[in-house]
């Protein structure tokens, strides 16, 4: 349904998907022996201390530093973008070489935490026609106004809004 949301709401395609299991984001981060990740201000969390600048993470550490939210400045938004920090920092130690000789425990972590659409094929195609990719992400987001609809927090968009990003991702994806 989330594909289905999207797909419509941007009239973009959507190709695969990945879904991770943050709680299994512990294992898999331990399996490839830490991540780093570059933190835009100091706090702490849960009996963690992160003091801004590069950062070297295990597992716990990745996992409660993805998970703080009131603290942040930004609210969710800036959960949201220390996610992506951590995803790509699972990416980036994942595409190292040395990470080879943890092959069996990642793909053990992997196998119970992360679920995806693309066949096994697929994935090799994307990792060996894309992995440089990694390095070159360009992110867009939405604004809008919060609001509270039925007990439920919305993000409401203006339509300008939704149109301008449709396009922009159209454009990025040469998409007529």
């Amino acid at each position: 349904m989330t594909i289905d949301t999207v797909e419509n709401f941007l009239d973009v395609p959507i190709d695969y998907y990945v879904k991770v299991n943050m709680e299994g984001l512990e294992q898999i981060v331990d399996a490839l022996g830490g991540i780093q990740v570059e933190s835009t201000f100091a706090f702490s969390y849960e009996g963690s201390t992160f003091e801004e600048g590069t950062l070297t993470l295990t597992g716990e550490e990745a996992l409660r530093y993805a998970r703080m939210r009131k603290g942040d400045p930004k609210g969710d938004f800036g959960r949201q973008d220390r996610q992506k920090q951590v995803i790509a920092g699972i990416i980036d130690k994942g595409a190292n070489l040395s990470s080879i000789t943890k092959v069996d425990d990642i793909l053990g972590a992997l196998g119970t935490n992360v679920k995806t659409d693309m066949s096994f094929d697929e994935m090799k195609t994307v990792q060996a026609n894309y992995k440089d990719a990694r390095h070159n992400i360009e992110q867009f987001s939405i604004s809008g106004s919060g609001q509270t609809i039925g007990g439920i927090w919305y993000l409401v968009v203006p339509e300008e809004e939704r149109l301008a990003v449709s396009t922009r991702l159209k454009q990025h994806l040469e998409i007529k």
